[in-house]
């Protein structure tokens, strides 16, 4: 990729080295780099305007090199979101997260992070962080789902905090715990206690998103405050390299570092994705922003709510695409594992899980990871010249386990 891609929590980045062929935003490139153009803009008018004065007239265009006006295919669009601004703002939530430190830690402080240093916010962290002694690693964004106070958010924003202070709209502030998070899919659920029932947002199906809608994206931009900002679905299914489930909607809605677990609605004021990581050069947005669609992230925060983690399916094979008429090839097996139990071979050809076709790796990983352990699946494959169907028992998939 030749842009670098990173989450928008920076101080969790600096802790884990960038992937390879990545690297972490660089200073903003300056604004002055604007003036060539306007300068351009300007000089071609001065010519316009000397060559009707004086020199060679202007050839106007052919009317025929252009086809008839026609109606515009999108006959109607938002004049205004501030009714879905209202609708929805009191229940984005801005996150502070913070660490206990003893006094040679204070000493030795370090910097704040890029999504606090340097804004408005840095100096109110700063005083808060020093009367409670305690050292800032980051701010992000997060949304209320529930009137008892549950609230997503990722896990790359509140992973290795001890203490986790949500911020309302208003400004009211509430100590939050951690009730589980999937560093998979970097989703975390997190709850606050309110002597009232809290404003919440309805999640909605991503699945009916389409290339071109409408998308809004809340969130707590370099710690700000609460922002949005409107743009469209760019692109989906997109591949950012972060984990085997990568499914991301693309969108050009602003999104920069701060916005990390906030959500994007669709005109309806629905949840359909959670803003998770960007691309670009200069530290900011540049218009490629990544979303993590409802139809993946619902489910996951309702087991979290449920069991605190998410147990996911595992065969034990080392897989290779590229098989030819179908299905992905089994280049290893792990000694023990269920594939090795269910009789598979290296070089078999799984084809379908149960009834579900199969053309690439991450589809089998993505299907045996969906299945709870100790569940039993059948295996349709292909071994040189036969087709055979096994039963497998799904095992339990390690924490650090890349394939399936």
């Amino acid at each position: 990729m030749a842009l670098p891609l990173f989450s928008d929590n920076m101080l969790h980045h600096e802790r884990i080295p960038p992937p390879p062929g990545m690297t972490w935003p660089a200073t903003a490139r300056p604004a002055s780099r604007l003036f060539p153009v306007l300068l351009l803009g300007m000089a071609g008018a001065g010519t316009q305007a000397l060559a009707q004065d004086g020199g060679a007239p202007t050839v106007p265009a052919s009317p025929s090199l252009f086809a008839p006006p026609v109606p515009p295919v999108v006959q109607t669009g938002p004049l205004t979101f501030a009714p879905l601004v209202r609708q929805v703002g009191p229940a984005v939530v801005n996150i502070a997260v913070s660490q206990a430190q003893d006094s040679h830690q204070a000493a030795t402080r370090q910097p704040l992070p890029p999504s606090v240093k340097g804004t408005p916010f840095e100096h109110k962290f700063r005083e808060r962080m020093r009367a409670h002694g305690e050292e800032m690693l980051g701010a992000g964004s997060g949304f209320l789902i529930d009137p008892g106070g549950v609230i997503v958010t990722n896990a790359h924003v509140v992973g290795g905090a001890d203490q986790i202070t949500v911020s309302l709209s208003d400004g009211t502030e509430f100590p939050a715990r951690l009730v589980g998070s999937d560093d998979l899919t970097d989703i975390a659920v997190i709850q606050i206690h309110a002597p009232h029932p809290m404003p919440f947002v309805p999640w909605g199906d991503s699945r009916l998103v389409n290339i071109g809608d409408w998308i809004m994206a809340a969130g707590n931009p370099f710690g700000l405050g609460s922002s949005v900002t409107a743009g469209i679905v760019s692109a989906r299914g997109r591949d950012i390299g972060t984990s085997p489930f990568d499914d991301f909607f693309q969108i050009d809605a602003p999104i920069n570092p701060g916005n990390s677990g906030g959500p994007s609605f669709n005109l309806g004021g629905q949840v359909v994705a959670v803003n998770t990581a960007i691309v670009s050069p200069t530290g900011g947005s540049v218009g490629i922003g990544f979303g993590l669609p409802s139809e993946i992230v619902a489910p996951i925060v309702e087991e979290l709510r449920h069991n605190g983690h998410i147990d996911r399916g595992w065969l034990g094979v080392t897989l290779a695409d590229g098989a030819g008429h179908g299905g992905v090839q089994i280049v290893g097996i792990d000694r023990d594992g269920p594939a090795m139990k269910a009789h598979l071979r290296i070089g078999d050809v799984i084809t379908a899980v149960n009834d579900e076709p199969i053309d690439t790796a991450r589809m089998l990983i993505r299907s045996i990871a969906a299945k709870r352990p100790a569940s039993t699946v059948t295996l349709h494959i292909r071994r040189r010249h036969d087709t055979m169907s096994l039963e497998a028992c799904v095992g339990h998939r390690p924490d650090e386990d890349l394939d399936d």
